[in-house]
């Protein structure tokens, strides 16, 4: 699964203020974090296989809502693997996100997407999701 952080950059360029190496490093973090301590009630990892191989993954965090001060669901990393494209395993997973939040009982899966991502967004705003704000950045 570790392997399937840099699938996290393919196909779109990195914002201009960032770099794919800081990108991968970020999400490869995230996840090695969650492998050395999996027991976590608020965390999820899925994985999804296709032909009894790992064919992509979705981590899960727990987040409180900045408007309301609830708990939800977020999903911090979907990711994958280059063979398994176009075959239904992202939105196979998303799926498998919605359904992990609903179990918590969160009202709402939040996610960010890089504006780059082109990819990515499309998918997200095909399986119902919507834009809530942008995130400007300026480099110092």
């Amino acid at each position: 699964m570790l392997g399937l952080a840099t699938r996290l950059v393919d196909g779109f360029d990195a914002p201009s203020h960032r770099t794919k190496p800081e990108l991968i490093e970020g999400d490869r973090r995230a996840l090695e974090a969650w492998f050395d301590h999996p027991s976590k009630a608020e965390e999820a990892m899925l994985v999804a296989e296709l032909e009894d191989k790992p064919a992509g993954c979705a981590f899960l965090v727990t987040l409180v809502d900045y408007f309301n001060e609830r708990p939800h669901a977020h999903l911090s990393v979907l990711a994958v693997d280059k063979p398994a494209e176009g075959r239904g395993v992202g939105s196979a997973l998303l799926g498998a996100c919605e359904q992990w939040a609903r179990d918590r009982g969160s009202d709402r899966l939040t996610l960010s997407a890089l504006v780059t991502n082109s990819r990515a967004r499309g998918l997200y705003e095909r399986r119902g999701f919507g834009g809530e704000y942008i995130r400007y950045v300026r480099k110092l």
